[in-house]
């Protein structure tokens, strides 16, 4: 029986690797958005920590430079986290666009590894057809053996 060998292996094998790589990169995308957001809450922990320094403030002796600081601190806080939501959403875009390449990908891996399918059903089909002709053709061959032999024994 012959070999099966699909002619574009070497093009499914190349979408094997760039779907590997799609996966590492849409890994890489979520961990940086991953980091993002724990950056931002790693900011708001910190901000909510001023506020209740804030409150223990107002409480005792007033010291109004502790006051306006920790204020200025609360405003810092709150521009470092409005500048980390823009890089979270950065990440979520990068993470997306990621997502759809993969997608993309694996799509394209799929749609070959149909066509490879495909080819070696038909590659089967005519396995088989040619099976059925050389075995037809031993029958018949074999039939007509027998027929000569049988005309060989009647004239004799």
């Amino acid at each position: 029986m012959a070999r099966f060998i699909y002619r574009m292996q070497s093009i499914l094998d190349i979408k094997n690797k760039l779907e590997t790589q799609a996966r590492m990169d849409y890994a890489a995308a979520r961990m940086a958005l991953n980091e993002e957001e724990e950056k931002l809450d790693a900011l708001s922990v910190r901000k909510a920590g001023y506020e209740q320094e804030a409150a223990v403030l107002l409480q005792d002796e007033l010291h109004v430079r502790d006051i306006l600081d920790n204020q200025n601190a609360i405003l810092r806080m709150d521009d470092y986290i409005a500048q980390q939501k823009l890089q979270v959403n950065r990440a979520q875009l990068q993470l997306e666009k990621e997502r759809k390449k993969l997608q993309e990908v694996m799509q394209e891996r799929k749609t070959h590894e149909k066509l490879k399918e495909k080819a070696f059903e038909e590659f089967r089909l005519e396995e088989n057809a040619a099976e059925n002709k050389t075995i037809d053709e031993l029958t018949s061959y074999t039939y007509g053996q027998k027929q000569k032999a049988g005309e060989k024994n009647a004239e004799q």
